[in-house]
This record gives structure tokens, C-alpha cells and sequence, in this order.
């Protein structure tokens, strides 16, 4: 009796994947990939995929005489640019789908009538970037919040003392006071003489705080807006207090400068590495020729993702949503979903 083979039909990411090798390669030569970068380059495309949705329903929820008339669907994705991208932050091991990694923002070029993905690191990429091409990696990086109950003293390093190195102790665990600074703190197991310490006063954090920075995650105040029944429209009235996230985006903005401290060993550079750091230029200055969509990835908006994007575009500061701490962010049903077989989808 002869058995009966059943081809299973490839998935939308592993067509991606498929058409993301295909187009570099067409491009830039044959290109060689691990079968977890593979992975990476699917996880990439089921955070694209939904990214494009939420953005298509923002827009489509605009009024028509605003809308933009290009839709934001992959057949208006500009292929041959992303699949360079793809291929350069997954060869660094960024994963889209794991928090403060790696954020995607679609951006309309005009030179060409596309969409552009805008890719913005997270602290979390940035230390896996540091630690991949770093000239001295630390063993260990700590980062803190001081508080004003909190007990903290450093001692730089002088011809008494041959270690950097700092006291820190938390005096009363459930009320700390107010956030008072903090610091980064590089640690090297095998050579503890390079231990380096950095102190942020409170003041030092928030000369970090990005120009058009959210109430929504720094806290403070912004415009109340309610429904006037009369007009049928919203009205102003008066301002609100908003509490926000501080906490984590002090805790955050220390961790962005610990990642950024370590120096980056030139003989480590490769191609993905320049052209990472091409993508980063590339994105600044479309942002500032282009439009951004704002609201495109609404749904899981990360701290590190609205601080960066915040610093070169106003009008991303004026509607990004209310966000809640990453604990609660169930991101996965959202992937699960993007991989559902669909009766129309991307055509790879």
C-alpha cells in the first residue's frame, strides 16, 4: 500500500522569508542565512504585518478629505529597502516580538510613492548590539533608580581606591521616597580596575527627555478635552494631570546611556553593523521629509519606541495612547493571529 504524501502549503512568514532572500540577493549578491535568523525574519514579518493593519485602520478612520489615498498594505511596501533591513537588524539577533528589542514605523516616500519601515532600537537591542560588537563588554550592567530614602555613596577611583565602585542600600523597601537620580554601573568580573560608574542627579535624567516628549509616559500635565453636545465636537477645558510611567522611563533613559557608553570595537564592524547604522541615519532624515504615520504601530507602543520617535516628530507626542507597564503587554494572541491563514494576504 503506498503511502500518501500531503505538501503542506508554506506559511506567509516563510514566503516572506523566502521573498526577503530572494530580493537582497537579486540586489546585493547571494546571501547565506542561520536557521534562527530564519526565524527572526518570519517573527519580522508577523510584526510588520500587524503593524500595517493597525496603521491601515488609523487611516482609514481618518475623514476622506485628510486620508491619505495610498493604503498601507504590502503591495505599497518598498521590498527591495526592507529586505536589506530585515536582513541587517536580524543578522544582529533583534527580535521584533520580544520587548524593547526592536520596533518598526511605517513612513510614506515620496520620491517613489511607497512605504519605508522605519526601524527604532530598544534598549534591549541596543545591549544586544553592544555586546555583539563591543570593543570591552562588561561582565555586568547594573542600572538603578535612587531614591531619596535610599542610602547611596560612590567612590571614584584615585590612587587610594583601584576599583570604581559605589555603597547602595535600600533602607525601606515599600516607601523609597521620591527618584532623586540613578546610575549605570559596568562591571568587569576578570579586570574589576575597569569598573566604571556613572551618577545621573534627577536633573541630569530629565536634560534627557526628549523635546516633544508624551504626558501620557513622562507624566504631567496636557489639554482636557471634552464633548460639547451644542457643536457636536470636542471642546478644551482646562488642563488635566496625567500620572504617567516616570519610573520606567528615568530607569530606561539610564539604560539607553549605559548600552551607548561601550565603545565599539572597529575590527568587529561588518556590513550589517554600517548598515544598521545607515538604516538610523536613513529614518531621521525621512522623518523629517516625510510623513510618519503615527499611529502605526498603536498597539504596542513600547516606552524606549515613543521616546526616540517622540524626539523627531511632534505629532507622534500628540496621539500616542495611554500605555500600561510592559508586564502587562499580552503581545503573543496578537502574532498568533497575524499567522493565521487569511483568504487574502501579503502576495510573496
Amino acid at each position: 500500500m503506498t503511502a500518501v504524501t500531503t505538501q503542506v502549503a508554506p506559511s506567509q512568514s516563510e514566503r516572506f522569508t523566502a521573498a526577503v532572500i530572494k530580493e537582497f540577493s537579486s540586489n546585493n549578491g547571494a546571501v547565506t542565512i542561520t536557521p534562527f535568523q530564519k526565524k527572526l525574519c518570519q517573527n519580522y514579518f508577523i510584526k510588520i504585518d500587524q503593524t500595517l493593519k493597525d496603521a491601515e485602520k488609523k487611516r482609514l478612520a481618518k475623514s476622506p478629505d485628510v486620508r491619505d489615498a495610498l493604503s498601507l498594505s504590502w503591495e505599497n511596501v518598498n521590498m527591495s529597502k526592507l529586505a536589506v533591513d530585515v536582513i541587517a537588524f536580524s543578522s544582529v539577533e533583534l527580535d521584533p516580538t520580544q520587548p524593547n528589542h526592536i520596533n518598526m514605523i511605517p513612513y510614506k516616500n515620496t520620491a517613489n510613492n511607497k512605504y519605508d519601515m522605519g526601524f527604532v532600537i530598544g534598549y534591549r537591542g541596543m545591549e544586544l548590539k553592544a555586546k555583539k560588537y563591543g570593543l570591552e563588554v562588561p561582565t555586568d550592567v547594573v542600572v538603578e533608580l535612587v531614591y531619596s530614602n535610599d542610602t547611596f555613596k560612590q567612590y571614584k577611583k584615585d590612587r587610594n581606591n583601584e576599583v570604581e565602585s559605589y555603597d547602595f542600600i535600600i533602607t525601606d523597601n515599600f516607601n523609597r521616597g521620591e527618584v532623586v537620580g540613578g546610575f549605570w554601573y559596568h562591571e568587569f568580573e576578570d579586570f574589576p580596575t575597569k569598573n566604571k560608574l556613572k551618577v545621573f542627579s534627577l536633573k541630569d535624567i530629565e536634560k534627557r527627555k526628549p523635546k516633544y516628549a508624551s504626558v501620557e509616559f513622562w507624566g504631567g500635565e496636557k489639554d482636557k478635552w471634552v464633548f460639547d453636545p451644542g457643536t457636536g465636537k470636542n471642546k478644551k477645558e482646562g488642563k488635566e494631570k496625567i500620572e504617567g510611567w516616570s519610573e520606567e522611563m528615568y530607569l530606561k533613559t539610564i539604560s539607553r546611556n549605559a548600552f551607548n557608553a561601550i565603545t565599539i570595537d572597529s575590527k568587529k564592524i561588518d556590513d550589517n553593523y554600517l548598515a544598521i547604522i545607515q538604516k538610523e541615519s536613513e529614518m531621521k532624515d525621512a522623518i523629517v521629509q516625510n510623513e510618519v504615520i503615527a499611529n502605526a504601530n498603536k498597539s504596542s507602543l513600547d516606552f524606549d519606541e515613543a521616546e526616540v520617535v517622540e524626539d523627531e516628530v511632534k505629532q507622534i507626542s500628540e496621539t500616542i495612547p495611554t500605555p500600561v507597564p510592559e508586564e502587562q503587554e499580552i503581545m503573543q494572541p496578537e502574532f498568533e493571529e497575524a499567522q493565521q491563514p487569511a483568504e487574502e494576504g501579503p502576495k510573496f
